[in-house]
This record gives C-alpha cells, sequence and structure tokens, in this order.
C-alpha cells in the first residue's frame, strides 16, 4: 500500500528465508521480507515491512545518504573484514605502517555506521507518517509500531557505538591516543 501510494509499481515484495533477513535490496527493487514478517499482521511486521517500504521511497526519491551508504558497501565489507587481520599482523611485526593500515581500514566500518544512522531513522519516519496516512495503521495502533520502529533504529545506535569504541581500542592500543605515541 505505502509503495502503490508513492507510485512505486515496480517495487516486487518477496519472501526470504531467515530471521532478521528483511531488507531493500535497491539493484533488484525488491522488498525482501523475512517469513515473520511477510506472513504476519501484527503491528510489529507491519512496521518493519513499512520500514523497508520507506528504503524504497528513499531510493526512488535518490535520498543523498541513502546512495552514500551504499556506496560505503564495499569500503565497510572489506574495511571490517580485513582491519582486524592487518592490526594484528602489524602489532605482532611491530609495523606502526600496518597498525595505521588496520584503522583506517576500520574507519569504513565506522563511516558506515554513522551513515546509515540517518538512512534508517528516516526510513522509520516515513514509515510512521506513511503506514497512517496510507490507512495501514490506525491512529490508536501507530505508537505501538512506532515503538518497535524505535527500538530496531536503537540497534543501529548500538553498531555505531560499538565501532567507536573498537576504533578507540585500535588507536589506544597502537598508542596514537592518549598523549603519546609508541616508538617502532
Amino acid at each position: 500500500i505505502m509503495l502503490d501510494a508513492n507510485g512505486l509499481h515496480n517495487v516486487r515484495i518477496q519472501q526470504v528465508g531467515g530471521f532478521l533477513t528483511d531488507h531493500y535490496d535497491p539493484l533488484s527493487k525488491t522488498l525482501r521480507l523475512s517469513p515473520s514478517v511477510y506472513g504476519s499482521t501484527s503491528l510489529a511486521a507491519i512496521g518493519v515491512a513499512c520500514h523497508e517500504a520507506g528504503h524504497a521511497i528513499q531510493h526512488a526519491t535518490n535520498y543523498v545518504p541513502l546512495s552514500l551508504r551504499s556506496a560505503l558497501v564495499p569500503a565497510a565489507q572489506l574495511g571490517s573484514y580485513l582491519s582486524y587481520i592487518v592490526f594484528a599482523v602489524g602489532l605482532m611485526m611491530s609495523s606502526l605502517a600496518l597498525v595505521k593500515l588496520g584503522i583506517v581500514l576500520f574507519s569504513a566500518t565506522v563511516a558506515f555506521a554513522l551513515v546509515t544512522l540517518p538512512v534508517e531513522w528516516n526510513a522509520s519516519s516515513r514509515a510512521k507518517a506513511l503506514m497512517v496516512q496510507s490507512g495501514i495503521v490506525t491512529s490508536d495502533e501507530a505508537p505501538y509500531a512506532a515503538k518497535v520502529l524505535n527500538a530496531a533504529f536503537l540497534t543501529y545506535v548500538a553498531a555505531l557505538f560499538s565501532s567507536l569504541m573498537t576504533l578507540l581500542y585500535f588507536l589506544a592500543r597502537a598508542g596514537l591516543l592518549g598523549g603519546g605515541s609508541r616508538r617502532r
């Protein structure tokens, strides 16, 4: 209903296996929903589905933070995979250059987590407003669906906090934070 109300008749909705696998795929213009969301009429499931529809609307309206996040995906994936290895090897070999490279690689993960916040907040904000405007939920039901969306958003805040703490650990362990650097 939300997609149709925004003229997005070309976005497909598809059920996918798994738990917490709900997402919008901008490459294939497909809203993919887990069985617990796709086959449910609970306010939580409706909130999640509308949130993902919010991402489709972001994509259709060229929402800049979504484009930036999409552009950061390869760097964030590479950084989250290699950073720990490069950092650890750098420490073992006493190579400040490798340690710094590990930190730079992990910084892409932090940047991705930071850019994700406005993307997720905006998708949820769109969902909160449009699910009432479209008649998907009543104004009495809206606060309950909003609680689910707010809780989901907090997981992204936690991910950013975790990434920042890891980055600070890397910096401190490398001697690049806290008043002096290690001699290597």
